[in-house]
């Protein structure tokens, strides 16, 4: 049996922050998504982008760690968005009403441009 597994870059621009996430969201991954989104607030980041575009799967116990990050980021004057979600993902964020709190009004256009300097991976 082989643990799910996530891989989460992070890169920088001023008070910006893209956070990419490549593999699964599951209850083994959801505590890495949480800590890497907490980290950006406690370092003064205002504006975290969130780049779902190599997730495969996410249940609710990712939608959670995005639920409570944005509400810790709104209390903080902050934002998060979430931005091209798998077709699974963005099901799960419309039938739980949190579509228009968390998703980026450019995902059903194709997404915003991408940053073309590398992110740079979380240990």
């Amino acid at each position: 049996m082989t643990l799910p597994q996530l891989n989460i870059y992070r890169h920088d621009r001023g008070r910006r922050a893209l956070i990419t996430l490549a593999g699964e969201i599951d209850p083994v991954t959801a505590p890495q998504v949480r800590t890497a989104l907490e980290r950006c607030l406690s370092d003064g980041i205002t504006t975290i982008d969130v780049d779902l575009t190599a997730v495969g799967l996410c249940d609710s116990s990712g939608l959670s760690v995005f639920l409570d990050a944005s509400r810790h980021a709104a209390e903080t004057h902050a934002s998060l968005r979430l931005h091209h979600p798998s077709p699974q993902t963005a099901r799960l964020l419309t039938d739980s009403g949190s579509d228009l709190l968390l998703l980026s009004g450019l995902w059903e256009r194709g997404g915003a441009q991408r940053d073309p300097e590398p992110s740079v991976p979380i240990v």
